[in-house]
């Protein structure tokens, strides 16, 4: 069965959703990487190919910090905000960092 994701949108949902579970965005970095390391081995990927697919591995797992990552509580302390508060401002930052990421590895993919 083919879905048709390139191995730099695999690795990014695979991080992602990893990072949404479990929060460590260390865990879901190693982790995405080793799921998505036979993918990338079939796909006899370039260098430049593979460094794209690293870039989106870490944008995924960067994305969306909430209540289960240790730098969401970080943040929230520091700054003294409450849980909404960092919910409202940390999560959507590393949302759009994580977007930014992706979009920067899929244009540069066209590239190389």
């Amino acid at each position: 069965m083919s879905v048709g994701l390139t191995p730099i949108l695999v690795g990014f949902v695979l991080a992602l959703l990893v990072r949404l579970a479990q929060g460590s965005a260390t865990v879901a970095m190693i982790t995405a990487a080793g799921l998505a390391a036979p993918i990338v081995a079939v796909g006899a990927l370039s260098a430049p190919e593979l460094g794209l697919v690293t870039v989106a591995i870490a944008a995924g797992a960067s994305g969306f910090s909430h209540v289960n990552d240790s730098g969401f509580w970080l943040v929230s302390r520091l700054f003294k905000i409450n849980e909404a508060e960092t919910l409202r401002t940390w999560t959507v930052s590393t949302g759009l960092i994580a977007v930014t990421g992706l979009i920067s590895a899929l244009l540069l993919s066209v590239l190389v």
